[in-house]
């Protein structure tokens, strides 16, 4: 098959649509099909902010990579960019002649991956990662009619598509209150349990990444954007209770984002600044490695759809601890870790407390989630994936 992905969001942003339509292209590559990326075009300083070289990505036979011209648009990761949609993929498109379009968010690039399949008669796959509600937070107009005019196009796009997918349940729910229909099914984006997992893991690791960044041997990790819907406020605080217990607490932070600062703030504000340790952005292996080295994922986050961080931690066989909000009551469950009220830092830091004090309860979470994560393997979901296309191109 001949598949082309549209997105809005793509490397070097940090992100975890872009982590999974990668490792997912890669493994349809891997087993014959051709791949053609239409993405936004990034500038030097959106791979600066994220310590990453100023060069395209290399992703090995059978995919290519198209850039569209964009402009900087005001998100969390300071990375984020908006393309007009002039349609000028139209011509690589009929070029390319691909037998499915998918398309992984709605804005310019998303236009262009329906004008496209609507003009070349294409099957248009379309894929909301996105808890809409809460991206419109970022919306430069907070007028109440502008959201929910947003709101009306965000279904108007998706009831244009043959087949609709969702990380979570939690998506569809939303927007089948606001008027979709169309036939849908809920698919995790995948993990790589290459890359996120104790089989890569080498002999005196944990004690090397400790040493590097200066861990204890009772760190609780948290991964992904510094953002104000993240939340990670709730887990600074809870910091300070558990400190008052366990007086070797650390709470490593990798990532990058707008709410650093306020965060930073915020810890010499409880005297829990040597606790808190600000990783920034890791590459994929370094981050995996943390992991290894830590104890508890913790995610306080309202605007999940899935959480790709989350699920890397599982197959790193971190127990998780997260709140009861969108999709995280979809993923975590009794065996592999906690679920809590939304901003209830008491609860969060009883939670940790009880998790580092008792081995055996720790151990046997670790090992829910590890069991748990499989399913959502590379290899699992592409198999999803290549039926739902092949459905698509037969009708």
């Amino acid at each position: 098959m001949k598949i082309a992905f549209f997105s809005d969001n793509f490397y070097p942003e940090l992100s975890g649509i872009s982590d999974s339509i990668i490792a997912l292209a890669k493994e349809l590559a891997k087993r014959g099909h051709e791949i053609n990326f239409y993405v936004p075009k990034y500038q030097p300083k959106d791979y600066n902010v994220a310590n990453l070289p100023k060069q395209e990505l290399d992703l090995g036979n059978n995919i290519k990579i198209h850039r569209l011209f964009s402009f900087p648009y005001p998100t969390a990761t300071g990375q984020s960019r908006l393309v007009s949609p002039i349609f000028l993929s139209l011509f690589g498109i009929k070029k390319f002649s691909p037998d499915i379009i998918h398309s992984q968010l709605f804005f310019g690039v998303g236009l262009e991956a329906l004008f496209s399949a609507k003009l070349n008669k294409i099957p248009l796959v379309g894929t909301n990662h996105t808890a809409i509600t809460e991206f419109l937070h970022y919306s430069p107009i907070k007028a109440k009619w502008v959201q929910n005019l947003m709101l009306k196009y965000v279904v108007w796009y998706y009831n244009q598509c043959d087949y609709v997918s969702a990380p979570s349940q939690s998506v569809f729910t939303e927007m089948s209150e606001l008027g979709f229909y169309r036939p849908h099914k809920a698919i995790s984006n995948p993990i790589d349990l290459e890359i996120f997992s104790e089989k890569s893991k080498i002999e005196g690791e944990a004690e090397e990444i400790k040493k590097k960044f200066q861990l204890s041997d009772n760190t609780i990790i948290y991964a992904g954007r510094l953002a104000a819907e993240k939340n990670i406020d709730v887990i600074i605080r809870a910091i300070a209770i558990v400190k008052e217990k366990i007086p070797t607490i650390n709470f490593a932070i990798a990532g990058h984002g707008s709410a650093l600062t306020f965060l930073k703030n915020l810890a010499k504000e409880l005297f829990i600044e040597d606790r808190i340790k600000f990783l920034g952005t890791l590459d994929k292996e370094t981050l995996a490695k943390v992991y290894r080295a830590s104890k508890i994922f913790v995610i306080t986050s309202t605007s999940e759809t899935q959480s790709m961080t989350l699920m890397q931690a599982m197959g790193c066989r971190l127990p998780v601890i997260g709140v009861k909000a969108r999709a995280l009551p979809e993923y975590i469950n009794h065996k592999n870790g906690f679920l809590i009220e939304i901003n209830d830092h008491v609860a969060l830091a009883n939670k940790i407390i009880f998790l580092l004090k008792d081995d055996n309860m720790r151990k046997k979470l670790s090992t829910g989630s590890l069991d748990f994560v499989q399913q959502y393997s590379v290899k699992n979901i592409a198999n999803q994936w290549e039926k739902i296309y092949q459905n698509l191109i037969k009708t």
